[in-house]
């Protein structure tokens, strides 16, 4: 049996899909990771401006996903990323051994974080000189 080990890949999709086509390629790629690997998190960031035009786009979706699979998967992984219509950039990434995943929690409705007013402090009385 070989070794697992924790990977993160970012996805990065053409806005000129629509919505129901970059819904059904996350959906795609989470089936993928699902039946070749144990899928630990899917964190959608939506849409962007990218840095540079990237095929005369400028603006794509992004998906960050985390997972643990065998050393084989990644390369079959991003071989379907390159064949794949609708993924512009694609970036599949080894996690060290030990780092912990982050897991997004939405704070709920009664444990809302309340800003706390900082005390002001007054600045010093400058003298006029005559």
């Amino acid at each position: 049996m070989a070794l697992k080990a924790n990977y993160e890949t970012v996805m990065v999709f053409s806005m000129k899909q629509g919505e129901d086509g970059i819904q059904a390629l996350i959906e795609k790629f989470k089936n993928l990771i699902e039946k070749h690997a144990t899928l630990q998190s899917v964190d959608e960031w939506g849409k962007r401006k990218l840095a540079y035009l990237i095929n005369k786009e400028a603006e794509g979706y992004y998906v960050l996903m985390n997972f643990e699979a065998e050393a084989e998967f990644p390369a079959e992984l991003d071989r379907i990323y390159k064949i794949t219509d609708g993924v512009i950039r694609s970036l599949i990434i080894r996690k060290p051994e030990g780092e912990e995943i982050p897991v997004k929690e939405e704070p709920k409705a009664e444990e809302a974080p309340v800003a706390e007013e900082a005390p002001v402090e007054e600045a010093p009385a400058v003298e006029a000189a005559e």
